[in-house]
């Protein structure tokens, strides 16, 4: 018989120490022409406190007049501009909808439709904040803009924004008929906060079966309040919108929530699990600036789900660089490649040329 053996059983192999993070460099050059506006602008002031925002609010409703006037949207007759107030959702106040009609188009044709949120980081702006490059894409193509009035946090934290805007969503999708515009190409776009609540939005109108969405226009998107990337450590205190400006934005929108687990995809858009059955996807974003690795990995995901999406990543670009200096070279091709973009998704269908 043999001796039962006395030696230990080999230990398990240990497992490889998890890889370390990628060593953070400097934060990437701006671009040459935006550097040299940077070096002469004044400065940007100093961000509210939490606490004081609504007061902020209170000072900015009372002088009763909006970021742009009808006049100034108007521009010159280019656009029949109007006001609508419309159901909210469920128990919450009405929510107003600025509408901007191309004259150029005889009423009785409908023209595609862009659905238009305002940037802000959640806390500033009303439904006329951002319209010159919304209205740079009207003019151009001859498209309505609808830009909706959305309640601002922290007095109004999620969800009252991104429910406010699904409810103008809704209403502008139902009165088409009304607003001469056509249901099937209507695009939900936004900057800044606003293409982060438009991606929710959106999100929203595909779990709720709500309106088709033809198409989404996100432009350096606010999406993820963990406001931990490589970008936003590395562009930290530098450029238009930085890491505490960001933490400021999302401790207002998320109220109880932020900083836990619970965070629904709806509030930030990069929380989400699944990211199929979007529409076809515009995004862009400067490569020094806070949210630019939050929106590649939002562009990644929606290919490899499958989906359809155009990415552009300015070289040098901080945050909102086109809208704030429009003669840089990098600037004009950053406003040019939405209208590029909305030409071919808002063309109507044809088949192959054989």
């Amino acid at each position: 018989m043999t001796p039962e053996s006395t030696t230990a059983p080999a230990a398990p192999a240990a497992s490889p120490a998890p890889a370390a993070p990628a060593p953070l460099g400097p934060p990437p050059p701006y671009d040459d022409e935006l550097a040299a506006w940077l070096a002469t602008a004044p400065p940007t002031g100093t961000m509210p406190t939490l606490d004081e925002l609504p007061a902020v609010h209170a000072a900015t409703a009372a002088l009763g007049r909006l970021s742009a006037s009808d006049e100034h949207l108007a521009r010159d007759g280019a656009f029949a501009v109007g006001h609508r107030t419309v159901p909210g959702p469920d128990g919450a106040p009405d929510v107003t909808l600025l509408v901007c009609r191309p004259t150029s188009v005889p009423d009785d044709v409908a023209t595609p439709v862009v659905f238009h949120v305002h940037g802000g980081g959640m806390v500033f702006g009303d439904r006329a904040t951002g319209m010159d490059l919304a209205l740079d894409w009207g003019q151009a193509l001859g498209l309505t803009i609808v830009s909706v009035e959305y309640r601002l946090a922290p007095e109004h934290p999620y969800p009252a924004p991104v429910e406010d805007c699904y409810a103008g969503l809704v209403w502008t999708a139902q009165h088409a008929a009304e607003l001469g515009v056509d249901p099937d190409r209507l695009v939900v776009a936004g900057g800044s906060a606003g293409g982060g609540l438009a991606a929710a939005t959106v999100l929203l109108a595909r779990d709720r079966g709500g309106p088709a969405v033809a198409a989404q226009l996100l432009l350096c998107p606010m999406l993820d309040d963990r406001n931990d990337s490589a970008s936003a450590r590395q562009l930290d205190g530098l450029g238009m919108w930085d890491r505490t400006a960001n933490e400021l934005g999302w401790r207002a929108y998320l109220g109880p929530l932020h900083g836990t687990g619970d965070v629904p995809p709806y509030a930030a858009p990069a929380r989400a699990t699944d990211l199929s059955g979007l529409p076809p996807t515009f995004l862009d974003v400067g490569s020094a600036e806070t949210f630019r690795d939050e929106t590649v990995a939002f562009a990644q995901r929606i290919w490899q789900a499958g989906g359809r999406c155009e990415l552009h990543v300015w070289p040098g670009g901080f945050h909102g660089f086109a809208g704030t200096v429009r003669s840089a070279r990098v600037s004009q091709d950053a406003l040019a490649a939405p209208v590029s973009w909305l030409r071919r998704v808002l063309a109507p269908s044809a088949p192959p040329a054989r």
